[in-house]
């Protein structure tokens, strides 16, 4: 169990992260709108998927005592 938060942990918060830098170079370059979304929108989901990450992990070291 300890394995799967740790590797679900590290998957979203790379995904997070990618999402984030994705959306906030695209709204400096001044794309509003991508992919049908707004950067605004996507920059909230980089960010909830950020904050599961480290639940996820902080889950993983908490447990491991």
């Amino acid at each position: 169990m300890n394995q799967l938060m740790l590797m679900s942990g590290r998957a979203a918060g790379l995904i997070g992260l990618l999402l984030v830098v994705f959306a906030g170079v695209a709204r400096l370059a001044g794309h509003y709108v991508i992919g049908g979304f707004q950067a605004a929108t996507l920059l909230s989901a980089g960010m909830g998927a950020l904050l599961i990450g480290c639940f996820a992990l902080l889950w993983v070291m908490t447990d491991r005592r």
